[in-house]
């Protein structure tokens, strides 16, 4: 399944519209790694209010690519995780360690907007 990526001035968005299989998962990971080197992005939006659930794998995968972008100098902000998710995830012992969340698109770019460097608009 692929998922659409946007790009809104110097920032990516990628809307993940159902389950993904582990393969879709690294391949968007490639995909958000290249845009943001092609784009010269300074940040990455992963919308992920579609998922009613969050395994390990995907965890990892979005700590993956959140370091990875960030290695390319892009902040990457994890928007729209549902309650129950959280919770789910939480009991789990599932974490995002060091990776930025919002409730929603809007709180996502204002996160990014704040930790763009100087001098990069």
């Amino acid at each position: 399944m692929t998922v659409p990526i946007l790009r809104q001035g110097p920032v990516l968005i990628a809307s993940i519209q159902a389950a993904m299989t582990d393969l879709d998962l690294m391949q968007l990971k490639d995909e958000l790694s290249t845009r943001v080197g092609s784009h010269r992005s300074t940040g990455v939006v992963i919308d992920v209010s579609a998922l009613d659930v969050m395994d390990s794998f995907a965890t990892r995968m979005l700590r993956g690519i959140a370091q990875t972008t960030q290695l390319r100098g892009a902040h990457t902000v994890i928007v729209g995780i549902q309650p129950d998710v959280a919770f789910a995830m939480v009991q789990l012992g599932l974490r995002l360690d060091d990776v930025s969340t919002a409730l929603d698109l809007e709180e996502g770019l204002e996160l990014i907007a704040d930790n763009r460097p100087e001098g990069r608009q």
